[in-house]
């Protein structure tokens, strides 16, 4: 049997503005950019640009009710009130545009990098080789399986097989060997290899054959798993060496390059170029804190669409097409101003919570020092301007600050709390710091173990257990005593 019942249930949504706002805000500039050239070319009841902006008049006014309730099926253009839309005696001319920003302002611009790509430059080096049509064909398959390190990193069965399905090239394997040989010849020495060992290798035989060279071959070929967990004292009794003539050998083998394709400088790899948000200065002992100015972008509603509703309400005869027009043009202006609307938000809550961070972090910013960075999470900055975590932590994990000491993550700043032994609280990046230091003013003969660490740290004042040592120096990407030795 059917049953009706009511119910009731509170509920918190969030409204599409709100949802835009959100998104805008966790986009870095170069991303901001794009998505506000989306919406331009999307939406053309929208300007932009510093010329358009000195002509405009606030002909279109932006009014505070929201229309994201409404469907185009229900509303008749008779409802809209066009009076609204061109009134130009009520709301300012600043509401319907987002350019609080300085014009004498710098811009920060990336700069474009082209050339030829890495494959293609090891491609052009075929050339100087007599190859025949089935060798090309391998030698530029090899190639395309070059990745951005310089490895070619497949089995030559699979290779063998590739080639007979997608290139129609029926072979053997030992041509494919040979042809190996030749790719392996190009430059960068070593680009070709498919380990780390052989690329070494590689690099070292194009060398003058020299005492440390050919010892450091040797090390290579028939100790190389000694040699990567620096079992010296058993490299030492194998090869019959002293200490000095093996540390020359692994002299030559530390000025190898591990990574020979990120030596081409036209390599295709993706480099992402970081443009700061923000720029910190110190003018006169005080810090000043300035908005990239891409990031307020002039933009304004179309006064061509502003006319096109005065023609329709001049208009003694309204056609249905002249009703459809008008209904296109209220979307396109409502959309717009929204737009504009969250931009304006935008640059506003970066510019706040940015300039939260900037003065409890006061200390660091003024001198550089990154022990006087103070234990701070989300929530401190929330509190100080009265904003949720999530908008902080979505202008902090994707943002960047220029400062006199170079461009940082935002996220960078903070850290969680701790503890020293006058019970005064201490950021972990401090620790971190200080590990840091101690770890590179070590004697590298005799590298301290984390048990050692841990007791310096807690002679300093900071007690903290051995395997927490261990996990900020995993997070500093330092390795272990062993590791660390040198001869």
């Amino acid at each position: 049997m059917l049953k009706q019942q009511l119910n009731f249930k509170l509920s918190q949504k969030l409204s599409p503005q709100q949802i835009q706002l959100m998104k805008l805000i966790q986009l870095p500039t170069q991303a901001f950019e794009q998505r506000l050239k989306q919406e331009l070319e999307e939406n053309p009841a929208m300007d932009s640009g510093k010329d358009n902006a000195d002509e405009y008049d606030a002909d279109v006014a932006s009014q505070d009710q929201e229309f994201d309730d409404y469907d185009n099926d229900q509303i008749n253009a008779e409802d809209i009130n066009i009076d609204e839309y061109l009134s130009d005696d009520e709301v300012p001319n600043y509401r319907t545009q987002a350019n609080n920003y300085s014009g004498d302002d710098d811009e920060k611009s990336v700069p474009y990098a082209s050339g030829t790509s890495f494959n293609q430059h090891l491609k052009t080096q075929l050339n100087t080789f007599s190859l025949g049509e089935e060798e090309r064909s391998i030698a530029e398959f090899l190639i395309g399986s070059v990745d951005e390190s310089g490895y070619i990193r497949r089995e030559i069965t699979d290779i063998l097989d590739d080639l007979a399905f997608t290139q129609n090239v029926y072979t053997t394997e030992e041509k494919i060997a040979e042809v190996f040989d030749i790719v392996q010849q190009l430059d960068p020495a070593g680009v070709g290899a498919t380990s780390l060992q052989e690329c070494l290798l590689l690099q070292l035989k194009r060398k003058e054959p020299t005492i440390p060279i050919v010892l450091a071959i040797r090390i290579l070929e028939k100790s190389f798993e000694q040699f990567t967990k620096k079992h010296y004292k058993k490299l030492l009794h194998k090869f019959d060496v002293n200490e000095e003539q093996l540390k020359d050998a692994i002299l030559e083998i530390e000025r190898l390059n591990p990574k020979p394709g990120s030596s081409y400088s036209g390599n295709t790899k993706m480099i992402e170029h970081v443009v700061p948000d923000f720029a910190i200065r110190i003018v006169e002992g005080v810090l000043e804190l300035t908005l990239n100015g891409r990031n307020a972008p002039e933009l304004h509603v179309s006064r061509e669409y502003s006319n096109m509703l005065k023609g329709y309400k001049d208009s003694k005869e309204k056609t249905k097409s002249q009703k459809d027009a008008v209904m296109f043009i209220k979307q396109k202006l409502d959309a717009a101003k929204w737009f504009i609307e969250a931009v304006r938000q935008r640059q506003q809550t970066l510019f706040v919570t940015m300039n939260a961070i900037m003065h409890y972090q006061q200390a660091y910013f003024l001198s550089g020092d990154e022990r006087k960075l103070k234990p701070m999470i989300l929530k401190d900055i929330a509190d100080m301007i009265d904003m949720d975590v999530s908008t902080v932590s979505r202008v902090a994990n994707s943002k960047y600050v220029d400062t006199p000491y170079g461009t940082k993550l935002i996220k960078e700043f903070f850290s969680e709390s701790m503890k020293n032994t006058e019970g005064e609280d201490v950021s972990t990046r401090e620790i971190k710091k200080i590990l840091e230091t101690v770890i590179s003013e070590e004697d590298k003969k005799k590298p301290l173990t984390d048990e050692k660490l841990a007791t310096i740290l807690k002679e300093k004042g900071y007690p903290i257990a051995r395997r927490t040592v261990a996990k900020y120096r995993e997070q500093l990407d330092l390795p272990v005593a062993r590791l660390r030795k040198k001869i």
